[in-house]
């Protein structure tokens, strides 16, 4: 085999651990920034070159046969110890550069997260970010992400966890909603209120308060109301618009509870068990941490230290 020849091996055998790895025709090419068409191509020219079929087409997913099985596991190892030795000399050179992937939540992003950006990348202007926002928890690997930003109470031990701050849950509502049904002086009083609810699963909603400062004993009651999302910046724009009391992640309330749009309910009361208490910044575990990963977690750890509870606790 020729040097050209072989070349052209080496990069259809690449594309093929990538057609793995996605598992579709669309996700691959997407994946590697080239065209369906090219990707289909490449395989048929693989599949034409080892004389045997590689690749099983549905209509919907791909899937390898057996000798296209064991060519991925063969070679998989190796490219992955290509791409990071690669990563790593080209990360000796300097400044924090290329391309970084990152997902977080919907919320959190558009909130906390975009409007820090700016200044990162003019610290860096060789850093090119993708931010990917998604509720769902991604595969990192499987989605080619460098990071994700994480709302939960635990970091999964699988991953290389930075913790960014600690965050709580208040709650929340207008006063126009306040001045007419009148403003709760216990938890139980919520029974009696339109209250804006995170659903969770088939659950029926109750929300559990501990009484500040912390004590031993938990008060649990049921609630209700005319409206819930899995979003939480819809339920604070519903609580903005006097509908019912929201209960809200601090980053989500943060900016209405400062300009007083909206206020804090049973301040003396904490919400436990409705969203997590940490935001982290997670990656999959790697011998090597490339530049533009490290010098983004450190300025996100030295953006949020101060986490979201000042302007609450003001307001």
């Amino acid at each position: 085999m020729n040097e050209n020849k072989a070349d052209e091996l080496w990069s259809r055998l690449h594309w093929l651990t990538v057609l793995a790895q996605q598992g579709s025709y669309t996700a691959a090419a997407a994946r590697l920034g080239v065209s369906k068409a090219a990707m289909s191509q490449h395989m048929a020219d693989l599949e034409r070159i080892a004389g045997v079929a590689l690749v099983r087409r549905t209509t919907r997913s791909v899937q390898l046969t057996e000798a296209g099985q064991r060519l991925v596991d063969d070679t998989r190892a190796p490219f992955e110890q290509i791409a990071q030795t690669f990563a790593q000399v080209r990360d000796l050179a300097g400044a924090p550069r290329g391309r970084l992937r990152v997902t977080a939540p919907v919320a959190f992003a558009r909130q906390q997260l975009v409007p820090r950006l700016a200044d990162f990348l003019r610290e860096y202007p060789e850093v090119r970010l993708e931010l990917y926002m998604s509720d769902r928890l991604s595969s990192m690997a499987t989605e080619g992400f460098d990071l994700a930003i994480r709302h939960t109470a635990a970091a999964p031990d699988t991953h290389v966890a930075w913790t960014l701050c600690a965050t709580r849950s208040v709650l929340a509502a207008s006063r126009s909603y306040l001045r007419r049904n009148g403003t709760p002086t216990t938890p139980e009083d919520l029974v009696a209120h339109n209250c804006l609810h995170y659903p969770r699963a088939h659950d029926l909603p109750v929300w559990t308060f501990e009484r500040s400062p912390r004590t031993t004993s938990q008060v649990t009651v049921p609630v209700s109301g005319s409206f819930s999302a899995n979003n939480s910046e819809a339920l604070r724009d519903a609580a903005l618009t006097g509908l019912g009391i929201a209960l809200l992640p601090d980053f989500t309330a943060q900016t209405s509870l400062r300009t007083g749009k909206l206020v804090q309910v049973l301040p003396q009361w904490k919400p436990v068990g409705a969203f997590a208490d940490q935001l982290y910044a997670i990656r999959p575990y790697s011998p090597h941490v490339p530049r533009a990963v490290t010098a983004f977690v450190t300025y996100l750890r030295q953006t949020l230290a101060a986490g979201f509870g000042e302007d609450i606790s003001r307001g």
